[in-house]
């Protein structure tokens, strides 16, 4: 039985820092909205769980593998460039949700914010409802800022188990309107390959360029412990000695940054602690609403520009020259942690890789979009370094 599948994705930019005469500071950015820089290739997918009853086990592949699937891009490249993923999540069919907005949730917009969406994968909980496909594709194809590039690699990926046809919208005609956009959709049917079939899942990507993919979503997520893992998560400490905090969005920006880690440690048997590391170790992980080491990487960031009030205390009372020397130091203090942390990396994937081949699994969440993913986006003009 062999069925196709599909790959999420996720990302950041490159930064660069002037200093200049003191003048009224540029306003901070809310973490949910820093913007890609303008010559960064784009990756924008959105992610549209089933949270009715049964989707317990579903949710909780999302969860650990969100950093997987956005480690995918770790060596892609589009016109020699690392691409800038922005991730959208969408929950539908749970009854506590408002049955006029046909008990869908958007819960994030299309963002860079990993750690946010994050934090609201694991605040996700299931109870009984209507799933309506037709109706959340719909609101995701509409109310999303997707761009217009068709160089952009545009993805929408729907799970669920039940009928893909149900509710008051025409799932086809969703579909349709989603590729005349430039818009991929993906069905990830949670049962069999039989029975996604009969209930029209396999419809739904045919009419949108997509993947008809199965998964199963009670099992659990095979992670295989690598010897360099142990080393790989002991350097997540030393690279968030590298954040230096700045303005107001930064205490509950840092704080949503540790509980994420903290997250991720607690699902370790499913390898998710690795992948964060491994994502924070990335281009798709940037915090420059926060973060100034971050936030001097930006173009048109100026340092001479941010208020002392806003300044974490070490910074206060050094002088302009001081605080570029600073952020220089921890700058070049996490690139070298990165370093570190990628080239191991480069070593537990070829463990990694020999280990898989020597066991036959069924495919979850992760493993489905991973399939997918890759050859959708080549389309796209992405290419990915041999690994």
């Amino acid at each position: 039985m062999k069925t196709q599948h599909i790959v999420l994705a996720a990302a950041l930019t490159a930064c660069l820092a002037h200093a200049k005469d003191v003048q009224p500071p540029t306003p901070v950015v809310e973490v949910t909205k820093v913007e890609p820089a303008s010559d960064a290739p784009l990756v924008q997918i959105a992610v549209l769980l089933d949270t009715s009853s049964s989707m317990s086990g579903l949710i909780e592949q999302a969860k650990t593998q969100l950093w997987k699937l956005v480690n995918e891009f770790i060596s892609a490249k589009q016109g020699g460039k690392t691409p800038v993923v922005q991730v959208a999540l969408y929950e539908y069919g749970k009854s506590s949700l408002r049955a006029e907005e046909n008990w869908i949730r958007q819960i994030q917009p299309l963002t860079r914010d990993l750690d946010k969406v994050s934090e609201e994968l694991f605040a996700l909980t299931t109870n009984g409802g209507e799933e309506y496909c037709g109706a959340v594709i719909q609101r995701a194809t509409k109310d999303l800022a997707w761009d217009a590039n068709p160089k952009v690699y545009k993805a929408i990926f729907i799970a669920g188990n039940e009928p893909f046809t149900q509710g008051p919208v025409d799932s086809k005609k969703s579909c349709q309107s989603a590729i005349a956009k430039g818009i991929i959709v993906n069905t990830i049917h949670c049962g069999s390959e039989a029975q996604g079939i009969a209930e029209h899942w396999n419809e739904g990507a045919l009419l949108a360029d997509g993947k008809y993919l199965v998964i199963d979503q009670n099992q659990a997520i095979v992670h295989v412990e690598a010897p360099q893992d142990k080393e790989i998560v002991k350097l997540n400490e030393q690279l968030n000695s590298t954040y230096v905090n700045y303005g107001s969005a930064a205490p509950a920006a840092k704080a949503r940054q540790i509980a994420q880690d903290d997250n991720a440690a607690a699902k370790a048997e499913s390898g998710a602690q690795v992948q964060r590391v491994l994502t924070k170790s990335s281009a798709n992980y940037c915090n420059s609403a926060w973060d100034l080491v971050d936030a001097c990487k930006q173009k048109d960031f100026d340092i001479a520009k941010v208020k002392e009030a806003d300044l974490p205390e070490e910074m206060k009372k050094m002088s302009l020259e001081e605080r570029k020397a600073y952020l220089e130091k921890k700058t070049a203090e996490r690139e070298e942690i990165q370093r570190k942390v990628l080239a191991l990396n480069k070593e537990r994937e070829a463990y990694v890789a020999a280990k898989k081949k020597e066991a036959a699994t069924t495919d979850t969440l992760d493993t489905a979009m991973s399939k997918a993913l890759r050859t959708q986006a080549e389309k796209k003009g992405i290419v990915w370094e041999e690994e």
